[in-house]
């Protein structure tokens, strides 16, 4: 497993994740939505720089010259409904790109907590790369369990995880458990997760801060 924490680098990614954070400020829905998905937007830009590329003609009013493009678009899966906002950040940048879609969500149970998928929306992965994009890797188990449901459409030949947030625990879980080449990407990894399994300090519900409380 491969690991990049682009907050330990100063950029005004720090401040968009500052303002998402923010208790005060994550009032204001619009500006939590669009702070997400600058972050998609910056978080697609850094996985930009580790895809393949091939040289390519372009031809201005005065000359031709020769430059470089992305040799396949890749593919952007997210899990519903917290990722969705975060995900258009991507398909802003990666604006060419396939998209998947699943529908995960946790089952909580006593000590533990089970993932339970109910749908799944994705193109052929085989030899592809795919980026994998939830705003929260808490337990990890969710990711293990997504990817698991997509190699039934295929090995891609690399899986970027993009995460806004990650826990210590869920990055052991998913070093662990995941087999398929990948590279983890993340802002930050912050403390720890709570006996609710939630991130701290973190942010709280992404998808409820997005789109309001669920029944």
């Amino acid at each position: 497993m491969s690991l990049i924490i682009l907050g330990d680098q100063h950029s005004i990614a720090n401040q968009f994740l500052n303002e998402i954070r923010d208790k005060e400020k994550q009032r204001d829905r619009m500006r939590f939505r669009k702070n997400m998905e600058r972050m998609g937007e910056i978080m697609a830009y850094e996985i930009s720089k580790k895809l393949a590329y091939s040289d390519c003609t372009v031809s201005t009013p005065l000359a031709s010259l020769t430059s470089s493009q992305l040799t396949t678009q890749p593919i952007i899966i997210t899990v519903l409904r917290a990722g969705l906002v975060y995900f258009q950040g991507f398909l802003n940048y990666f604006d060419q790109a396939e998209g998947g879609f699943i529908g995960a969500y946790r089952k909580e149970g006593g000590e533990e907590i089970h993932i339970n998928l109910e749908y799944l929306a994705a193109p052929n992965l085989a030899g592809r790369e795919v980026i994998l994009v939830d705003p929260m890797l808490a337990t990890g188990k969710s990711f293990v369990r997504s990817v698991s449901a997509l190699l039934s459409h295929g090995q891609p030949s690399h899986l970027h995880i993009a995460a806004l947030i990650a826990s210590p625990e869920g990055l052991k879980y998913v070093q662990e458990n995941l087999k398929v080449p990948h590279t983890i990407w993340t802002f930050a990894v912050d403390e720890k997760l709570d006996s609710r399994f939630y991130i701290v300090p973190g942010l709280g519900d992404a998808g409820d801060l997005s789109f309001g409380d669920k029944l």
